[in-house]
């Protein structure tokens, strides 16, 4: 056999090699004693061998019951998280970004407390948000954790304080995850008037962890701005577009949130990746470039996908369907060109977000839902972020979003 077939044999064998080790590291986390193992349409966490991704974790026990007292509360989500954590061989030290969802932002001061219990030496990066609805109120707390404790460390800009129960950014061997930065003065610790004054607040923030850990902007792969009504989305999207180069910003999921912590109107949180080699934007050609998200971008072997809604794009595009399982069809369709023009399909998925109306809709959403995935379901959070819509159409025959979903999956994962 000539040198060049057998060196070419070598190398699709050290390709399947590596696709199937790929695939067989990727498998759901299911602790025997969960309060989330029961629930069919998710994995309680999905452990990529990588990375961990954690299904948003609420207050019920085991047993099904509830504590009454709050601290309770946020100690029994943050247990039932650990047992995730814990049932994929990692300790709540791999764990490096947190989400959580209250119900009652007063209760921040008490949550961190707590936090601050279960995280002691280096916290992980967090975002906090209020929401309107959670399955079970008052919290519910979702995460990633890295497998590979190498190069993991806090990002602290200059005049960050460090007595916050969270690091304002985690460091991974790959990765930055980066904490909510809010759009209040760091000086004064006060709110600015002006919507544009707090948009760029809370971007400055954002920038100066990233360049804290030795990257830029351009290094961002995915962003959450949060905001609240107050904010306009126009003055959002004219400072956003500022800080990214046109056609090859992040992936981002733009959220209306109920309420933000210390009376903040907007905060951004988000992850980057250390080499700018492994970042690659993916847009479907039925997208235009724009000034504000990609479509979906690489970090590595994970694709970070923009949330999806049941908009129909194109000419007189629109969001027609009236109800949440008739608009998750089309969210469905918008997210599968975006996984396709990255030659990937659903069953790579490993953690989904699920931004839904009114969280009554839940069971009509799943049996719509359960049918894309399988056989690993992805780790999901599903929140009610605001209060619900009036659900008549506009002059334009539109109707309001009844659900959007934001996902993240990883290249190599089984498709069978």
């Amino acid at each position: 056999m000539h040198l060049s077939t057998i060196a070419r044999h070598i190398g699709i064998s050290l390709l399947l090699a590596t696709v199937l080790t790929a695939q067989e590291r990727v498998h759901a986390v299911t602790p025997a004693h969960s309060a989330s193992s029961g629930n069919r349409f998710l994995s309680p966490g999905v452990d990529t061998g990588d990375y961990l991704y954690i299904s948003g974790q609420g207050p019920r026990r085991a047993d099904g019951t509830i504590p009454s007292a709050p601290n309770a509360q946020f100690r029994q989500a943050l247990d039932n998280m650990k047992v995730v954590v814990e049932s994929a061989g990692l300790t709540l030290d791999n764990v490096v970004y947190v989400q959580v969802y209250l119900t009652d932002i007063g209760s921040y001061s008490e949550m961190n407390r707590v936090f601050a219990e279960y995280f002691p030496k280096t916290p992980p990066a967090r975002a906090v948000l209020g929401v309107y609805g959670l399955p079970d109120p008052l919290v519910q707390i979702n995460a990633v954790a890295v497998r590979n404790l190498d190069g993991r460390k806090a990002v602290y800009p200059a005049h960050f304080s460090k007595d916050e129960s969270a690091s304002p950014g985690i460091l991974t061997h790959d990765r930055l995850f980066i904490s909510g930065m809010a759009g209040i003065d760091p000086v004064t610790g006060k709110v600015p008037d002006d919507p544009a004054a707090q948009v760029d607040l809370a971007l400055d923030g954002m920038q100066a962890v990233v360049r804290a850990a030795g990257l830029e902007m351009s290094h961002v792969v995915f962003v959450n701005p949060y905001l609240t009504s107050d904010i306009p989305s126009r003055v959002m999207n004219e400072r956003y577009a500022k800080r990214f180069e046109f056609g090859n910003t992040p992936g981002r999921a733009t959220i209306e949130v109920s309420s933000l912590p210390g009376g903040a109107r907007i905060e951004y949180t988000g992850v980057a990746v250390r080499d700018l080699q492994q970042r690659k934007a993916v847009r479907p050609k039925n997208m235009p470039p724009s000034p504000t998200a990609s479509p979906c971008v690489f970090a590595g072997d994970t694709l970070y996908c923009s949330a999806k809604s049941g908009f129909i794009p194109g000419p007189h595009g629109g969001v027609y369907a009236t109800t949440t399982q008739h608009q998750l069809r089309q969210t469905m369709r918008n997210l599968l060109d975006n996984l396709e023009e990255a030659g990937m399909e659903f069953s790579q998925v490993v953690a989904v977000n699920v931004y839904l109306d009114d969280l009554a809709d839940s069971p009509a959403f799943d049996v719509v839902y359960g049918q894309y995935f399988g056989p690993i379901m992805p780790a999901n959070t599903t929140v009610q972020q605001i209060a619900p819509a009036e659900r008549k159409a506009d002059e334009n025959d539109h109707y309001p979003d009844l659900e959007q979903v934001s996902l993240i999956a990883v290249r190599g994962r089984s498709a069978h």
